[in-house]
């Protein structure tokens, strides 16, 4: 199967990207928390990428304020991403928030819920 240009380079970006980030946790104090990047969805043109990031906190807050850093940094990040691609042009970087993983884990609360609230021996309905 044939991989695309585009899905190779998110894949590079998404990589680098979480590297350089981890490296910037060490120096900015506002970077706490786990941090994943989890997608990045790089233009074809090269012009712009959205990078996504799942952040785990102590609290909202803490997540919240390490967003804003990242999205304070994105220059940063671009350039340090322009000292390890070797393309022509490096992209605009937008960060945004990915609540997936929290979802799924509020999803999966929900279905135990549901699971144990019923009992085996209440008689089901058949239809």
């Amino acid at each position: 199967m044939k991989v695309s240009r585009t899905s190779r380079l998110n894949g590079e970006y998404q990589k680098e990207v979480s590297e350089i980030i981890r490296r910037l946790k060490d120096k900015d104090p506002n970077v706490k928390g786990l941090i994943s990047v989890t997608e990045a969805d790089v233009a074809p043109d090269l012009k712009s990428a959205y990078i996504y990031v799942s952040i785990y906190g102590k609290g909202e807050e803490e997540t919240l304020r390490t967003f804003s850093a990242l999205q304070e940094n994105a220059g940063f990040i671009r350039h340090e991403l322009a000292q390890v691609m070797h393309t022509r042009t490096v992209p605009t970087l937008t960060f945004r928030m990915d609540r997936s993983m929290v979802y799924g884990a509020k999803m999966d609360e929900l279905f135990k819920k549901i699971t144990y609230s019923t009992t085996p021996d209440e008689p089901q309905d058949e239809e």
